[in-house]
């Protein structure tokens, strides 16, 4: 009889990690295990492949509460009074319970909120000219309606910070402003009168640790300016909303967000402020969006929603997958809101409690940014704080650094963007105006957010206006022979490299020689050759390969994929470059192109 309360698993003897470990090493053949399976991002961290019960759980307290009353944002811009107001009812019948308005010096709140309801939507404002008037008129306006004061939510953006750190100029009379909006909506508990943006950090290329950490210095750069106002510090506390960019790294974002609630509760308690209400919005970012297979948008944005809301924010506000080229249609703004709503509803995202709490790997990422961000948080402070990084432009030259490294990594494609740098749609049409020039980094005293993918959109750009220029898109031919294997899966790959230029990169020739292929790709109507086949075949067969080519036509580009042992003696026979995976997008697609620009007559 089969005893139904014996433990399971009781007759197997556990498993150590170091046994895991050993096991991992034979299967590595010799592969060093931390470099091969040990992560380390951009943030400095370091994650192990797995954990075991033996790994000590750091468990951080006030990480934050996973929403049960997400907001899903939509930005709705204020040209008329009336046109914004109906953007907003659309939205609304559309899902959307929380609405950002781009306020303007001829918004009137009356107009733009008529039919409303502010008890269920979350109205939030952004503020640039004649701020103090249109929260008094706003403050007005709800006491007129008679709104129950706990269920006015939203919040004031006046733009504190994100002025200052895109244009360099910090205008003092902003803090009289936040001050004075302070005390306008003292009656309110949930609307939020002062907002500290980080998204800016990121969206200019910095990591996860930096925005947290460049975020709560500025914070107490804010808050000390507001106390010399008249303003306590447990008013700025409680009227506090947060705006983040959120990046494509799916569990490190979870972590900034856990991270940042537990550090912003220990400077609190600096103020000797232990119980407060703010609130946290999260945006798609900028950062990561491409032109080029816009369509992929869509999925970053989701998986990014998903990062946020188990980060325990409140809000989310999701862009339209086409907004970086085009005013967003009907169809993506819908898109974008529903991505929030499907996630909610469906998926039931916002509906537990702190899913992601007590995951080994969860809590590990986050208690190591809170650790590194405090570090860095410090090391401003002690250089003067934020006001005197920002100026003597150490927070710049530090996201530079970071910055750098990042597209680096997408040019040599160790850092994958879907679309743009690896799988780019050979099929997408695209014209040149949309795209980039590129852009020239420099020692700038502000911050510029931007796409990473500027770079790569430049090469795209030289080819798309080559073709409108000549008519002439540039042909890719892949000629292969020899092992079958190997052929097969460097074509692959120069198929997807070279296709981030553009051009018309045709599917692999196969041939029963080398003598045969350069023969024939010589005379064909391609631009550019590529030779694709194993390495034992480079060595007996290259040479002649290229010689032949040669001998027939000197003006197309000859490429060969792989790294062959005799480079230099086929360079001098007339090869004029390879493709593998050591090889740098931007430099050897932008060498192609200065080539084939030569040989193409208009």
């Amino acid at each position: 009889m089969n005893d139904t309360k014996k433990p399971l698993f009781q007759d197997f003897k556990p498993v150590t990690k170091q046994e895991w470990i050993e096991k991992a090493n034979i299967d590595l053949k010799g592969a060093d295990f931390n470099k091969t399976l040990v992560w380390k991002n951009l943030s400095k961290v370091e994650f192990q492949p797995f954990y075991t019960k033996e790994d000590n759980q750091i468990l951080l307290n006030n990480t934050g509460k996973n929403s049960q009353s997400l907001v899903n944002y939509r930005l709705i811009a204020v040209n008329t009074n009336e046109e914004a107001n109906k953007l907003a009812l659309k939205a609304i019948e559309e899902g959307i319970n929380g609405l950002i308005f781009n306020v303007t010096d001829k918004t009137t709140a009356s107009i733009l909120l008529k039919g409303i309801d502010l008890n269920t939507i979350t109205v939030s404002f952004l503020l640039d000219k004649n701020a103090i008037a249109f929260a008094k008129e706003f403050v007005a306006f709800a006491k007129e309606q008679n709104i129950a004061k706990e269920n006015l939510k939203g919040y004031f953006n006046s733009n504190i910070i994100s002025t200052y750190v895109t244009t360099g100029n910090l205008d003092i009379s902003q803090f009289e402003i936040a001050a004075e909006l302070i005390k306008l909506t003292a009656e309110y508990p949930n609307f939020k009168a002062l907002t500290i943006s980080g998204s800016e950090y990121l969206n200019s290329g910095a990591n996860q640790v930096q925005e947290v950490a460049y975020t709560l210095n500025s914070l107490i750069f804010v808050t000390e300016k507001l106390i010399e106002k008249g303003i306590t510090a447990t008013a700025i506390f409680n009227n506090l909303n947060f705006d983040f960019a959120i990046g494509s790294e799916y569990f490190i974002e979870m972590g900034k967000f856990r991270a940042f609630n537990v550090l912003l509760n220990e400077i609190a308690l600096k103020y000797k402020i232990s119980t407060f209400s703010n609130t946290i919005n999260a945006k798609t970012a900028i950062w990561n969006k491409s032109i080029t297979d816009a369509h992929t948008n869509l999925l970053r944005a989701t998986t990014e929603a998903m990062s946020a809301i188990l980060g325990n924010v409140d809000g989310v506000l999701i862009d339209p997958y086409d907004k970086e080229f085009k005013n967003p249609s009907d169809f993506s703004s819908r898109i974008a809101g529903n991505i929030s709503t499907i996630l909610k509803e469906e998926s039931y995202f916002g509906k537990v409690s702190n899913p992601v709490d007590g995951s080994y790997y969860i809590e590990e990422v986050t208690s190591k940014i809170a650790e590194k961000a405090l570090e860095l948080f410090k090391s401003i402070e002690s250089n003067g704080g934020f006001y005197a990084s920002f100026e003597s432009e150490l927070i710049q030259q530090q996201i530079a650094e970071i910055r750098q490294e990042k597209i680096k990594l997408l040019s040599q494609r160790r850092l994958v963007m879907v679309g743009v740098n690896k799988y780019p749609n050979l099929m997408e049409k695209i014209t040149s105006s949309i795209l980039s020039n590129g852009t020239k980094d420099s020692t700038s005293k502000v911050l510029k957010p931007r796409r990473a993918a500027l770079e790569i959109e430049a090469i795209r750009k030289t080819t798309e206006e080559l073709v409108e220029k000549t008519g002439i898109r540039p042909v890719v031919e892949l000629a292969s022979f020899g092992n079958l294997t190997m052929r097969k899966a460097r074509a692959a790959f120069s198929y997807d490299f070279i296709g981030v230029s553009g051009f018309n990169v045709q599917q692999e020739k196969s041939f029963e020689s080398a003598q045969q292929a350069a023969e024939e790709s010589a005379k064909s109507d391609s631009n550019v050759v590529v030779i694709c086949s194993s390495d034992q075949d480079y060595d007996e067969s290259a040479l002649t390969f290229v010689k032949t080519f040669r001998t027939i036509n000197t003006n197309k580009v000859l490429l060969l994929a792989g790294a062959p042992a005799n480079l230099s003696e086929l360079t001098d026979a007339g090869l004029d470059g390879c493709v593998n995976m050591r090889s740098d997008v931007i430099a050897t697609i932008s060498s192609i192109q200065q080539k084939v620009q030569k040989t193409i007559k208009s």
